[in-house]
């Protein structure tokens, strides 16, 4: 069994649940993307065209500052990569973990939180940060509260190992 990490952003605390069971099933390294400015609630308000987030999200160039750069990855061939659904896709601080890092022939694994939207594009989106030998794997959306037998049986039928 290759070692695998789960790498997660977190804006409220709802993607940090589903990356610690998800570690805990796949016996995986937890590494939390934490931005260098935390967010507040005003900064999330998606109704306010003028909220960090909306503005963030409507600049596809803008990479919000992390605390520090993605995990010596040499270890993984598997990186699980959680985060929200900000707009049908990834919050860009994903772009900015995934720049940073060196993902060349790492499978990524994407699982996201969202309160009502699917994935939109969010592979194809995060397809430009990484290197073309790496290999993105749209994963599962997590709303709500997942069993371990539940994550047991996704995981088995992605054939990682």
């Amino acid at each position: 069994m290759s070692k695998k990490l789960v790498a997660y952003f977190s804006a409220t605390g709802t993607t940090r649940k589903a990356a610690q069971s998800l570690a805990e099933v796949v016996k995986a390294d937890l590494y939390e993307i934490v931005p260098e400015i935390p967010y507040t609630s005003a900064d999330l308000d998606w109704m306010d065209k003028s909220s960090r987030s909306s503005v963030e999200m409507g600049d596809k160039s803008f990479r919000p500052a992390i605390k520090k750069g993605a995990p010596d990855l040499k270890e993984y061939e598997v990186v699980f990569l959680g985060f929200p659904i900000w707009w049908y896709v990834a919050p860009t601080i994903i772009n900015t973990f995934l720049e940073q890092g060196d993902f060349a022939g790492k499978t990524i694994v994407l699982f996201a939180t969202s309160g009502g939207s699917g994935f939109g594009k969010a592979a194809a989106e995060l397809r430009g940060s990484v290197a073309d030998s790496a290999r993105i794997v749209e994963g599962r959306l997590f709303n709500g509260r997942i069993s371990k037998p539940e994550l047991e049986k996704w995981v088995k039928e992605l054939k990682l190992d």
